[in-house]
């Protein structure tokens, strides 16, 4: 966690209260009655449905110190902690595996307790979230708290989550920065990081990921570590040489490009200490707000996403024998980033041309007499996962085990029609980089029904063998426009449609006057500067929903814009040292890039800014740049 001075609340209330509702086709549940005095007024609304509660991760996030006039603060803060989480892998590519409700919880008074410092006043509110460790002064101010009884009561007005496939996540009506990560996660909802604290707070919460701050009090160092080799998947006294020879902790990333800059390799500094012990990457979620987890971390939160559901949702009954008569199959989950891979079996040989398939016909087969063992293996084959122990495991893995015998006949049983049985939402649009699925009902006897794709009335190919996931990556989906999907189940008129919007948001940005400015053919803009200069990013899009802007200077890693730390509406101040805020700094330029432009030219210290956009549907815009040129001060 990081602690920042009390900011402005950003403007985040225009449409907010239909974002939240308008997100999923269900109306909000009402407040039952004669319960938890807590959660009396309470309503739960549901806002990402994508399958049954008890077959998915289930994120429910609870307002405290909202009054029944603020809640549709809250739901503007849920809607944009939502959507930068969903910029963010592996949530983004996993965002299928989850479930996402809002309990709104009408406070007395508005605001929280100590907030933000322990003079201030104690407020009446339904969940008693309270900087300072619950008021605590032995503690630090940025430690939000939150009584566990009372929000595990709130959590449970949504009816068939628990504590082993659910995430609380509770949300302080505040702009000061704090949160804290557990069993219950929790943010301040209204500061300019606050949407960054909640993956973070989820990544101690659900990935058992440690802090990787090289202190513990801010401002002052951490010391050295004196520990043995630390538990922690992303933590080592091992040195990169001993990490391969002992294949032990992040040794397969080694070298590579980090997702959060700079490369995977061990650099000094984490668990609170400045020395003695060494992290993967310079930067990371769980170091320093605003960049992504790195691959380590990213491995380890890809694993704890898959271990809340099952990648198997359902399959063809094997508590008795299958007669060679019948189709078998599986129903696999979706996720958003690639489709999971099935390999079929007989008798421990993969059955030939079912590589992908999602049933197999067994009449086909032509088994022989006596008793076969039928297999379907459900991988999932992403990039995110590199050891072997982690792929292998019912995370990321599942088989699903049946007995053919050829004696059985199924008795012929008239089925009703084919149907839909889940599919992406249709309610909004899907991005043209994701995998969108439509899964059907199945006969007792016979083949499984087929599903046929177009894209703007023409036919589109699936992947060999599954006609229930299309990759829209694959396809040559023209930019800057939307796109008509459909599916349709063969021999019926049952369609869906989906709206792909191929249109990345428009990004732009803004900056303090130069001294001058150079344009040259072929070349980005180059802004020239003698001292610091801000930056401002904004962006539009022709869809619904918040849009998260990044930045990032030399290369470094993709950083989410929110403004400035103390200030939401304030622009990006950048300086060749960093500006300090409450003993962090923001906004360092760092070694610049020394370029000559010509003979008659100084040696001009130059940066790369670049900055994208990633909209509600997930389409990552285009990287754009220009150059900032400092020049040393004039007298």
């Amino acid at each position: 966690m990081r602690l920042i001075r009390r900011t402005t609340r950003p403007a985040l209330l225009a449409a907010a209260g239909a974002l939240l509702a308008a997100s999923v086709a269900a109306p909000p549940q009402a407040a039952a009655q004669d319960r938890d005095p807590v959660t009396a007024n309470a309503t739960v609304v549901p806002v990402q449905t994508t399958g049954p509660v008890d077959k998915r991760f289930n994120l429910v996030v609870l307002g405290d110190g909202y009054t029944a006039a603020e809640i549709p603060e809250f739901r503007a803060d849920v809607e944009k902690h939502m959507n930068v989480l969903w910029s963010i892998e592996p949530f983004a590519s996993y965002r299928s595996y989850i479930n996402v409700w809002a309990v709104e919880l009408p406070s007395p008074e508005s605001g929280v307790d100590c907030d933000p410092g322990l003079t201030d006043a104690r407020r009446d509110t339904p969940l008693d979230m309270a900087f300072w460790g619950g008021c605590n002064a032995s503690s630090v101010q940025r430690l939000l708290t939150v009584d566990t009884r009372k929000a595990s009561a709130a959590a449970d007005l949504v009816a068939g989550t628990k504590s082993a496939n659910r995430q609380i996540v509770a949300l302080a009506n505040s702009e000061t920065y704090g949160g804290a990560g557990g069993a219950w996660a929790t943010a301040s909802g209204g500061n300019a990081l606050s949407s960054l604290i909640t993956p973070h707070e989820i990544g101690h919460s659900l990935g058992k990921l440690d802090d990787e701050y090289d202190y513990y009090g801010r401002g002052v160092p951490g010391g050295t570590y004196t520990g043995g080799e630390p538990n922690s998947a992303h933590h080592t006294l091992l040195s990169e040489e001993e990490m391969r020879a002992r294949q032990q902790k992040w040794w397969r990333w080694l070298g590579e490009e980090s997702l959060s800059g700079g490369r995977i390799g061990r650099h000094e500094g984490g668990l609170y200490s400045t020395k003695g012990v060494w992290r993967p990457s310079r930067h990371s979620m769980m170091k320093t707000l605003g960049y992504d987890f790195d691959q380590v971390e990213r491995e380890v939160m890809t694993q704890a996403i898959a271990g809340k559901v099952n990648l198997v949702q359902d399959h063809t009954p094997n508590t008795a024998p299958l007669g060679a008569d019948r189709t078998a199959w599986v129903d696999t989950l979706h996720p958003v980033g690639g489709a999971l891979d099935v390999t079929w079996k007989l008798d421990g040989r993969t059955v030939p041309g079912t590589f992908g398939a999602r049933s197999l016909d067994l009449e086909r087969l032509r088994v022989d007499a006596g008793t076969h063992t039928l297999t379907a293996t459900v991988t999932d084959p992403t990039e995110f996962v590199r050891d072997p122990k982690v792929r292998g495991s019912q995370a990321l893995t599942r088989t699903v085990t049946w007995t053919v015998d050829r004696s059985v006949r199924t008795p012929h049983r008239p089925g009703g029609k084919a149907g839909f049985t889940g599919h992406t939402g249709t309610g909004k649009p899907v991005g043209a980089k994701s995998v969108v699925y439509a899964d059907t009902s199945h006969p007792a006897a016979g083949r499984s029904p087929q599903v046929r794709w177009t894209l703007n009335g023409w036919p589109v190919a699936t992947s060999l063998g599954n006609d229930r996931d299309l990759d829209l990556s694959r396809l040559p989906l023209p930019a800057g426009r939307t796109h008509t999907l459909k599916a349709r189940i063969a021999g019926t008129p049952q369609t869906l449609t989906w709206t792909v919007d191929a249109s990345a948001a428009a990004g732009s940005y803004e900056l303090s006057e130069p001294l001058r400015t150079v344009r040259r053919p072929g070349k980005p803009v180059e802004y020239v500067y003698d001292g610091p200069f801000t930056m401002k990013l904004d962006a539009k899009d022709d869809q619904k929903g918040t849009v998260v802007s990044q930045f990032r200077v030399n290369g470094d890693g993709w950083y989410t814009y929110y403004g400035w730390p103390t200030d939401a509406d304030a622009p990006w101040r950048f300086t060749p040292s960093g500006t300090n805020v409450d003993d962090l700094v923001y906004g360092k330029l760092g070694t610049p890039r020394v370029v000559p432009w010509d003979d008659a030219t100084p040696e001009y210290r130059t940066h790369t800014v670049e900055h994208r956009t990633i909209d509600a549907a997930g389409n990552v815009g285009p990287a754009k740049k220009f150059l900032v040129t400092l020049e040393p001060p004039r007298p």
